[in-house]
C-alpha cells in the first residue's frame, strides 16, 4: 500500500504543476486590467496604477512572477483578495461548506435513487421497462443544469409556489456559524425543527438540479455492471447450486456489481463540484461557485487562481481517497498490489 501511495503521489506531480500553470494563465486569459478594476478606470495617475503593479507584483517578467507563484504555494499561501483584503484560503473554507452541503445532497439521491433504477432496467432487459430507464437517463445525462434548473424554479416556485427560489434559509432564522454546514448548525439554533425543515425546504430544488447528471450516469453504470456480473462464471456456479433468486442476486451478484461504482464516486464528486458553480448562480446558493463567479466578474485574480487550485486540489485528493477505498473493498485489486510491492 505503501508502495502503491508512493507511485500516485508522483502521478500526481505533473498534474499539480500543470493545474498551476493553468491558473496562473487565467490572470492573462480573462479581459481586462485588475488594478484599473481595483482603482477605478476613471481618475487613477499613471504613478498609482505603476505602485499598484509593483504592488501585486505585475511589473515582473512572467517567469518570475509563475516562480514567486510557486513558492507561495509551497508555503500555504494563495494570496489576498483584491476587493476584500481577506485570504483566498478564508474565503474559500467560509463558503466551501454550502458547496459541500448542496454536493453531497445531491450525490445522496441520485446515489439511491440510481442505483435501484440501474438494478431494475439489468433484471428487465431489453423491456419496455429497460428502454424507458435508459431512454430517461440520456436525456438527464445530456441535460443542461443552467435550462433545467431555471425550468424547475418557473414550474415548482414561480408557477406552483411550493418551493423557495433561492438561498440557504428563510431569513426569519439566525443560525449560528459553527460548520458551515446548516443542517448541522441549525441545531445550535433556537428553532430546531422548523430550521431544519427549512433548509431541507431550500435544498430541494438545487440538490435534484445538480443531481440529475449523476443519477444518469449511475443508472447507467449499475445497469452495464450488473449486465456484466450476472453472466460470470461463479454466479452460474451459485445458481448450479440451487441457491435461491434472492441468494444470488443480493449476495452475490449485486455486491461484486456494486464494486466498479466506488471508482465513479470520485469522478462524481469533480462533476459536481464544477457542475455547482451553475447551479449555485441560478439558485443565488452562497456557495464556491456564485464566489468564483463573483470573482470573474470583478476581475479579482487571486480570489480566481486560489479558489480553482483549491477546489483541484481538492478533487486530486478524492480520487486518491477513491482509489485507496476501490482497494479495500476488492481483494483481487489489494493481492495485485501486494505482488506488485514485493517485486
Amino acid at each position: 500500500m505503501a508502495f502503491f501511495l508512493f507511485r500516485k503521489f508522483l502521478y500526481v506531480l505533473p498534474t499539480f504543476f500543470g493545474v498551476t500553470i493553468v491558473a496562473f494563465s487565467i490572470l492573462y486569459l480573462i479581459p481586462g486590467d485588475p488594478v484599473q478594476q481595483l482603482l477605478g478606470e476613471r481618475g487613477a495617475s499613471p504613478e498609482a496604477v505603476q505602485e499598484m503593479r509593483s504592488h501585486l507584483g505585475l511589473d515582473k517578467p512572467l517567469w518570475q512572477q509563475y516562480g514567486l507563484f510557486l513558492a507561495a504555494l509551497f508555503q500555504g499561501d494563495f494570496g489576498f483578495s483584491i476587493i476584500t483584503g481577506e485570504s483566498v484560503v478564508k474565503e474559500f473554507f467560509s463558503y466551501f461548506p454550502a458547496t459541500v452541503e448542496l454536493s453531497f445532497f445531491a450525490l445522496l439521491w441520485a446515489f439511491f435513487l440510481g442505483i435501484p433504477l440501474g438494478v431494475f432496467a439489468a433484471l428487465k432487459k431489453d423491456t419496455f421497462v429497460d428502454h424507458t430507464v435508459i431512454s430517461l437517463s440520456l436525456f438527464g445525462f445530456s441535460m443542461s443544469i443552467f435550462w433545467w434548473g431555471i425550468m424547475l424554479i418557473l414550474i415548482f416556485s414561480v408557477t406552483l409556489g411550493v418551493t423557495p427560489v433561492s438561498g440557504r434559509i428563510d431569513v426569519l432564522y439566525e443560525i449560528p456559524f459553527v460548520t458551515g454546514l446548516y443542517l448541522v448548525d441549525v441545531w445550535f439554533a433556537e428553532e430546531k425543527i422548523q430550521a431544519f425543515l427549512n433548509v431541507l425546504h431550500h435544498l430541494l430544488l438545487p440538490s435534484l438540479t445538480l443531481g440529475t447528471i449523476p443519477l444518469a450516469f449511475i443508472v447507467r453504470m449499475t445497469r452495464s455492471s450488473v449486465l456484466e456480473t450476472v453472466s460470470k462464471d461463479f454466479i452460474r456456479t451459485a445458481k448450479g447450486k440451487g441457491l435461491s433468486f434472492y441468494k444470488v442476486f443480493f449476495h452475490h451478484a449485486l455486491v461484486n456489481a456494486l464494486i466498479p461504482i466506488i471508482t465513479v464516486v470520485g469522478f462524481l464528486m469533480g462533476t459536481l463540484l464544477t457542475g455547482a458553480i451553475l447551479t449555485e448562480t441560478v439558485f443565488s446558493w452562497p456557495g464556491v461557485g456564485q464566489w468564483l463567479v463573483q470573482a470573474v466578474l470583478s476581475r479579482d485574480y487571486p480570489v480566481i487562481k486560489g479558489g480553482v487550485l483549491l477546489i483541484s486540489f481538492i478533487i486530486i485528493g478524492i480520487n486518491i481517497a477513491v482509489d485507496v477505498i476501490y482497494i479495500k473493498a476488492d481483494p483481487r485489486m489489494k493481492n495485485a498490489i501486494f505482488k506488485s510491492e514485493r517485486v
